[in-house]
C-alpha cells in the first residue's frame, strides 16, 4: 500500500514538473500574407529557430493576400494579433508604426546587417526609426527558354539594340512568340516592363530620389524614353495580348510557346515546376555599351514587432535571428526568387536564382520608383503607371502624352513636383 502511494506521488510530481516546463515555453504568433509558404516556415524556418532557442515556440499563422491588410488591422485593434507581423513595404506598414501598432526596432543589433537600401521600405521618411527586419526582395530581368534560344543560335542581349535584334530573329522565324506579356491586367506592364527596363535610363537611385526631391519631373527624358521602349513592344507580344491575363502569360512561357518572359524573379519556383525545358535569365539590357547597369532589386517583404505583444523579449530574439546570415542562406534557398537582403553573401543553390541574384555584383540596386511616398495621393502614382504603361503598350496613348498625364497628377498633390 505504501509502495503503491509512493509510486502515485512520483508520478504526480513528475506530471506536475512536465507540467511547470511547458508553462515556461513562450509561443510567438506570426502574422502573415504568404500562405503559400506555409508548409516551408513549418518544416525548414521554426524548427531550425526553435532547435536554437529552447522554450521559445514559434506558430506561422497566413491570411489570404488580399485579405491580408484588412484582417491585420482588425486584428491589431482588438487586441488579437500575433507577437511578429510580416510588413509589407512603404506606406502599409509606415501607417501601423505611425498608428503604434509596430515596435521601434532601430536598437536591435542585426539591423546592422542591412544596407540603408534594404531598410529604406521600412524606415520614416526621415529614417530616424526603422520598425521591421528586412526579410527579401525581389528582382526584374527577363526568363528565357535556353532550349529556344540555342535551337535559333540566340545569345542573351546585352543592349537595346541586341534586345530587338533578338525579337526580330525570333519573330521572324515564326515557332515562338518573341515576349509572353498581356496587358488586360494592366499592373505587369507596369512591373516587369516599366519598372523592369527603366532604371537603366533613369539610373536608379540618382534618378528615383531626384524625383522625390522635385529634382526631376516624369516628363522628362529618362521618363519618357521607357516608355518609347514599350511602345514598340506590341510587336512582339503575340496576337490576342491586349486580353491575356497575367496567368494566361505564365502559361504560353512554360508550355514552351514563347521564348521570353519579362519577370520578376518571384516566378522562379513555379517555373521550375511547370516548364519541360532548360531555362536562363538576362538583366535587363543597358541602353548603349558600356553603360552602368541597373536592376530593380525590390525590396518585398520584412518582419516587425506587435508593439502590444506580451513575449517582447522572445520577439526580439526571433527577430535578430531572422537578422543573421543563417535565417538568410535558409529563406533564401527555401524559396528560390526572393533574395536575401541581408550584407552577407548567400549561395544559392538553384541556378536559376543564381543567376537573378549574380547581377548584384555588376549592376546597381534600386528600388520600383513609385513606392516611396509617390503613391500617396490621388491620383495614386503607382496605380497609374499600371494604366499609363498598359496603353502605351497598346498604342493608346503616347509616350509623352503618358508621361504628362503622370506628372500632372503627382504635381496635383506632392508639393516638390508642383
Amino acid at each position: 500500500m505504501k509502495r503503491s502511494r509512493l509510486a502515485g506521488l512520483l508520478l504526480a510530481s513528475t506530471i506536475l514538473a512536465a507540467g511547470m516546463a511547458a508553462a515556461q515555453d513562450v509561443t510567438l504568433t506570426i502574422e502573415s500574407w504568404r500562405n503559400d509558404d506555409l508548409t516551408i516556415w513549418q518544416d525548414q524556418i521554426i524548427p531550425a529557430f526553435e532547435a536554437a532557442h529552447p522554450g521559445i515556440k514559434v506558430q506561422f499563422t497566413p491570411s489570404a493576400p488580399t485579405e491580408y491588410n484588412a484582417a491585420l488591422n482588425s486584428k491589431l485593434d482588438a487586441g488579437t494579433a500575433g507577437d511578429l507581423i510580416t510588413c509589407r513595404p512603404f506606406d502599409a506598414s509606415l501607417s501601423l508604426f505611425q498608428g503604434g501598432k509596430l515596435a521601434d526596432l532601430s536598437g536591435l543589433a542585426a539591423m546592422a546587417n542591412f544596407s540603408d537600401v534594404a531598410k529604406s521600405a521600412w524606415q520614416t521618411d526621415d529614417a530616424a526609426a526603422t520598425f521591421c527586419v528586412p526579410m527579401a526582395s525581389v528582382i526584374h530581368g527577363f526568363i528565357y527558354n535556353k532550349d529556344a534560344f540555342d535551337a535559333l543560335g540566340l545569345a542573351p542581349p546585352a543592349t537595346m539594340e541586341e534586345f530587338y535584334g533578338v525579337l526580330d530573329k525570333i519573330k521572324a522565324d515564326g515557332t515562338y512568340v518573341p515576349m509572353a506579356m498581356g496587358t488586360i491586367d494592366q499592373w505587369e506592364a507596369a512591373t516587369m516592363a516599366y519598372q523592369n527596363i527603366g532604371p537603366n535610363y533613369w539610373k536608379g537611385e540618382e534618378g528615383r530620389l531626384a524625383l522625390i526631391k522635385g529634382e526631376q519631373k516624369l516628363t522628362d527624358e529618362p521618363w519618357v524614353a521607357p516608355f518609347r521602349e514599350l511602345a514598340r513592344w506590341k510587336d512582339y507580344l503575340g496576337d490576342g495580348y491586349e486580353a491575356q491575363t497575367y496567368p494566361d502569360s505564365q502559361n504560353l512561357f512554360t508550355l514552351g510557346r514563347a521564348a521570353i518572359y519579362p519577370a520578376g524573379s518571384w516566378e522562379i519556383s513555379g517555373f521550375n515546376a511547370q516548364a519541360g525545358f532548360t531555362m536562363g535569365a538576362f538583366p535587363p539590357p543597358v541602353v548603349a555599351a558600356g553603360d552602368t547597369c541597373y536592376i530593380s532589386d525590390h525590396t518585398d517583404i520584412a518582419i516587425g514587432m506587435n508593439a502590444a505583444t506580451k513575449h517582447p523579449e522572445e520577439a526580439k530574439a526571433f527577430l535578430e535571428w531572422v537578422g543573421s546570415s543563417e535565417f538568410a542562406t535558409l529563406y533564401a534557398n527555401a524559396l528560390p526568387g526572393f533574395f536575401s537582403l541581408n550584407s552577407a553573401p548567400v549561395e544559392m543553390a538553384d541556378p536559376l536564382a543564381q543567376e537573378f541574384v549574380s547581377w548584384r555584383g555588376k549592376c546597381s540596386s534600386t528600388i520600383r520608383s513609385t513606392y516611396q511616398i509617390l503613391s500617396r495621393g490621388t491620383p495614386n502614382l503607382e496605380n497609374e503607371t499600371w494604366n499609363a504603361s498598359a496603353n502605351v503598350i497598346k498604342g493608346t496613348e503616347t509616350p509623352e502624352d503618358a508621361a504628362k498625364r503622370l506628372q500632372e497628377g503627382l504635381a496635383s498633390w506632392y508639393e516638390p513636383q508642383k
